[in-house]
């Protein structure tokens, strides 16, 4: 695998998938609603495709020629309803058919371990639109690695586990779920998994 695609490439979490991949030195391109976002040190080494993920020509556009996919998608502060991340998901997988791209690592959320009556009230709206994207991962018949994170920290990388269908903590660092998510990709034993991520305490 040499050329990667990050969808939500500026966002607290996929800023760190990016810098992770470059210091990898894969060839990157970085989705991005806006080219400013993609910080100075990193502008000469990726490749900006400004878009909305809703719009299937242009996420279509962005995986072609790619060999794996990172999905960070995010609302930034809102929790209110949407469908932004699922209806950008269903392109993602779309596209990655299309163009013969088999393998995709997905951010989501540890509230999806939890039954949805213990999910907290403020987020029930943005798991909502996690589960469906959960949903539609599962069924896509891809090679596909689902990360559910607990609380996102600033802390530095540390060690961390990785656990199958179960969190095993309740933190872990943006630097570390950043890593994770483009190292997955070239390990097999993650494909098909649904894997719970955290800092060891």
């Amino acid at each position: 695998m040499k050329k990667i695609v990050v969808f939500g490439a500026t966002g607290n979490t996929g800023l760190c998938s990016l810098e992770y991949a470059v210091k990898s030195g894969y060839k990157i391109r970085a989705f991005v609603r806006s080219e400013n976002k993609i910080p100075d040190h990193l502008r000469d080494k990726v490749e900006p495709i400004v878009g909305d993920v809703t719009k299937a020509e242009i996420v279509s556009e962005a995986i072609s020629g790619m060999d794996g996919v990172v999905v960070v998608l995010g609302t930034r502060d809102e929790i209110k309803p949407t469908t932004v991340m699922s209806e950008g998901m269903k392109n993602i997988i779309d596209a990655m058919k299309t163009h013969n791209v088999q393998v995709v690592s997905v951010c989501l959320s540890a509230f999806l371990f939890y039954t949805p009556e213990k999910v907290p009230t403020i987020f029930k709206d943005l798991n909502d639109d996690h589960q469906r994207m959960f949903d539609l991962v599962k069924q896509c018949g891809l090679k596909w690695i689902a990360v559910l994170p607990p609380r996102i920290t600033e802390l530095p990388s540390s060690k961390y586990t990785i656990k199958y269908d179960e969190s095993p903590g309740h933190t872990i660092s943006k630097y570390d779920l950043g890593e994770f998510l483009v190292k997955s990709l070239v390990q097999p034993e993650y494909y098909k998994k649904v894997c719970g991520i955290a800092t060891n305490s």
